[in-house]
C-alpha cells in the first residue's frame, strides 16, 4: 500500500504539471480525439496555457457545468488546445518520462517499480511481454480500456514504461460511459473484420466483452498470464 501511495503521487503530480489535469480533473474525456473537432488548428509553440482566461471562464464547483462563457466557442476550442498539447506531450516523452520528471524523481520512480515488481512476482514485466508480442505483429493492436480518468490514465501508462506498447489512438477511458459502452466505440471504430479478444481482471470487462460475443481472456493470477504468453509465442492466438 505505501508503495501503491507513492507511484500514485509521481503519476498525478506528472498529470498535474505537464498534462494539465487541474484544469481537466471536471472535463474528463473518453478519447483523446473527442474534442479535436473544437480545434482551429492555432500553432501552440508560444501559446500561454496559465494566462488563457480557461480558468477563469469555468463554473467554480463544476468547469464543465455551463457558465456563461464555458460551453461557448472560445472555451471549447481552449479545452481542445489542452488535449491536443498533451496528445503532443505523449506522443514525444511515451518511452523517455524522463525527461519531464527530472532525473530525481525519475531515479525515484525507477526504483518503486523494481521494489513492485518484487512484490507481485513480475506482474508488470509478464504484461509487457505479452503485450510487445502482440504490438510486433504487422496486423495486431494493442487497445486499453481503463476506469481510470484519461489524463491520470496516461500519465499512468508513461510512467509504467507501456507508452511503447500503446499508441494514444487507442486508450479509452470508461470512468463516464462505462467499459460497454468503450467496447462499442472500438467495435465501431474497427469494424466486424478484426478479431477482439478482451484481457482482464475484472466483472465490468467480463460482461461487456459478453455482450459483443468476444472472448474473454481473465488475468487474475500469474499463471493466467504465462498461459496468455505462450499461446501468443505458439500462435494459438
Amino acid at each position: 500500500m505505501s508503495l501503491g501511495l507513492r507511484i500514485e503521487e509521481i503519476i498525478f503530480n506528472l498529470a498535474d504539471a505537464h498534462l494539465f489535469f487541474n484544469d481537466l480533473e471536471e472535463c474528463d474525456q473518453v478519447h483523446i480525439d473527442d474534442v479535436s473537432s473544437d480545434d482551429n488548428g492555432q500553432d501552440l509553440s508560444n501559446y500561454n496555457f496559465a494566462a488563457d482566461g480557461f480558468h477563469s471562464s469555468t463554473n467554480v464547483n463544476n468547469p464543465c457545468i455551463s457558465s456563461t462563457v464555458r460551453g461557448g466557442v472560445d472555451w471549447m476550442r481552449k479545452l481542445a488546445f489542452r488535449y491536443r498539447r498533451i496528445k503532443e506531450i505523449y506522443n514525444t516523452y511515451r518511452t523517455n518520462p524522463q525527461t519531464l520528471l527530472g532525473q530525481q524523481k525519475y531515479e525515484e520512480l525507477l526504483q518503486l517499480r523494481v521494489d513492485i515488481e518484487g512484490l507481485t512476482g513480475s506482474w508488470l514485466t509478464l504484461a509487457i511481454k505479452a503485450l510487445n508480442i502482440i504490438k510486433q505483429r504487422k496486423n495486431c493492436i494493442n487497445v486499453l480500456v481503463t476506469t481510470c480518468q484519461l489524463v491520470p490514465a496516461l500519465s499512468k501508462v508513461v510512467l509504467y514504461g507501456l507508452g511503447g506498447v500503446f499508441d494514444i489512438e487507442n486508450i479509452y477511458s470508461a470512468t463516464k460511459i462505462g467499459k460497454e459502452s468503450c467496447f462499442e466505440r472500438i467495435h465501431t471504430r474497427f469494424g466486424r473484420k478484426p478479431t477482439y479478444v478482451v484481457v482482464g481482471d475484472g466483472r465490468d470487462e467480463e460482461l461487456a466483452a459478453k455482450q459483443l460475443a468476444w472472448p474473454f481472456w481473465r488475468v487474475s493470477e500469474h499463471q493466467n498470464l504465462t498461459a496468455l504468453i505462450h499461446a501468443l509465442e505458439w500462435q494459438f492466438l
